[in-house]
């Protein structure tokens, strides 16, 4: 089969064009320092070198963009570049001149799944309904980062829709940017539907990306490329200004190369200023809880999570081992799946009507009307079943809506809260999911178990980090804590890290 390969923003690809005076590096410029942060991926290192004035980012934003046109198209992470983004960063070079004080993340460039809008791109979710969709606006956590300094680089590719539109979709695939690829392997899957960001900050396109999960969304990208990948409490950060699938669940995070450059973005993209401070915990005497019901799916796996184990345990910590977390009812798929229907019907309706352009009159119904007509690009891959349920639905199933998301609630957040409670724990951890799996444009994705519903569908906070290697592929470690906890998890995440000390860094050409 041809796989189609539209990219409507590529050539953007191509942009800025580089004058000569723009390659000149400026004579106290070392380019081995910046040639060295690049390759560490540390934001945290990053901004000490911007800070003490090692670094300039406009020479930064300028070698990440270089690295973006060599790589890119044989990962297809990014799918659109910010023409602005040289001006911002030698704007931010000027401040940081006169300005007695710039937050910590000004001058670093940030990247920014293509469902989130920002006012100088489109925001695509990937399809080819929206390659025109010019909202002319950013949205709340983009004005955040603005107002701190970052630097916005460019969009990400994505699963189209955020993965939402086919129960046999293909991840990291959409119309407009093609097929995203893991680059530790590049025939497997970069898992979605924030692939493109993952993606990105494992091959060195950008020191931190945004993405947004409803349930596995961000945790499953970062722990199959190696990456770290949080997902904050339902909450933590605003939603407007991002194409939804479910308010109740939806959330944007960042993704990094290590805790404390994820929690640099976290804290950037909060309305509410922060002081910033990370204070990794002591894993001396941490009671952790270990979600055995969220393995034996994959021998190599668990062989990897039970060295994790012995290492925590090696460490200090407490660790609680054989506790499960499985629905006490037999409804609850159907019920998860309903809440997500229902609300994506509602809620993109509400995106599109808060457009103040002609899409504003779009819905489900017409985008379905306009894949159908474009379904050699839209539809040859994997149909749009998910979007003729959620269309399906009428005013007479809101009833089966609430009582679905009462239930659903109950379950899993009374279902954590019991662990924590019966076990006096401070956080529960499993594999996040096993290796990545070919891509597969037949059979789609081929997913044989992971962690990532409970603390999707109650809305508490989640992050991944790299665990180890299963057959030459990274894998992940799933940390989880209780709703608003997110400073803990952060700051014990950081401590597990340290710990198991292990970084991993795809085998690519050469960019220099």
């Amino acid at each position: 089969m041809k796989i189609p390969h539209i990219c409507l923003n590529c050539l953007m690809l191509l942009l800025p064009q580089f004058s000569t005076a723009d390659a000149q590096v400026p004579p106290t410029l070392p380019d081995k320092l910046l040639t060295e942060l690049i390759d560490q991926a540390d934001a945290i290192a990053i901004s000490k070198a911007l800070q003490a004035n090692q670094i300039t980012s406009h020479a930064l934003t300028q070698a990440y963009l270089k690295r973006i046109k060599q790589l890119n198209p044989m990962l297809n992470a990014v799918i659109s570049i910010n023409p602005n983004a040289l001006e911002q960063a030698s704007d931010i070079d000027s401040r940081r001149k006169t300005a007695d004080r710039l937050h910590p993340i000004a001058g670093i460039p940030v990247l920014i799944k293509d469902n989130i809008d920002i006012k100088e791109l489109p925001t695509t979710a990937g399809s080819l309904a929206l390659a025109d969709n010019h909202t002319g606006r950013d949205a709340a956590i983009i004005s955040n980062l603005r107002a701190r300094g970052a630097i916005i680089l460019g969009k990400t590719n994505l699963s189209e829709w955020a993965n939402f539109r086919s129960e046999h979709s293909t991840s990291g695939w959409s119309a407009v940017g093609g097929q995203t690829r893991n680059p530790h392997n590049l025939n497997r899957s970069p898992c979605g539907s924030s692939s493109g960001s993952a993606v990105a900050i494992a091959a060195r396109l950008a020191p931190l990306a945004i993405g947004t999960e409803t349930n596995g969304s961000i945790i499953c990208p970062a722990s199959v490329n190696g990456v770290v990948g949080f997902k904050p409490s339902i909450g933590a950060l605003p939603q407007t200004g991002i194409i939804p699938i479910a308010h109740t669940q939806d959330t944007a995070g960042p993704l990094a190369y290590s805790v404390a450059s994820a929690n640099l973005l976290f804290e950037a993209m909060q309305t509410a200023e922060s002081s910033l401070s990370m204070q990794p915990e002591r894993i001396q005497g941490k009671r952790i809880g270990v979600i055995r019901s969220a393995t034996g799916y994959h021998a190599e796996l668990d062989e990897q999570f039970q060295l994790t184990l012995e290492q925590l345990e090696q460490s200090g910590a407490i660790v609680f081992d054989g506790l499960v977390l499985k629905p006490s009812y037999e409804e609850f798929q159907a019920d998860s799946y309903l809440i997500l229907l229902w609300e994506f019907q509602q809620d993109l309706k509400a995106y599109f009507n808060g457009l103040d352009t002609a899409l504003s009159s779009l819905d489900l119904d017409k985008i379905i009307a306009f894949n159908q007509a474009q379904s050699q690009q839209e539809l040859a891959l994997f149909p749009q079943d998910i979007f003729e349920k959620a269309a399906a639905l009428t005013k007479t199933d809101k009833g089966a809506y609430l009582q679905a998301l009462e239930r659903a609630l109950a379950e899993t957040r009374n279902g954590l809260r019991a662990l924590f409670t019966e076990h006096q724990l401070d956080a529960i951890i499993a594999p996040t999911i096993g290796p990545a799996w070919p891509i597969d444009y037949e059979k789609g994705d081929i997913v044989l178990g992971g962690f990532s519903t409970y603390p999707a569908v109650s809305g508490f906070p989640h992050i991944s980090l790299p665990m180890g290697e299963v057959s030459n592929l990274p894998v992940g470690l799933s940390i989880s804590h209780l709703q608003g906890q997110d400073n803990a998890l952060i700051n014990l995440a950081a401590r597990v890290e340290a710990i198991l000390n292990f970084k991993v860094k795809p085998d690519l050409p050469d960019t220099d």
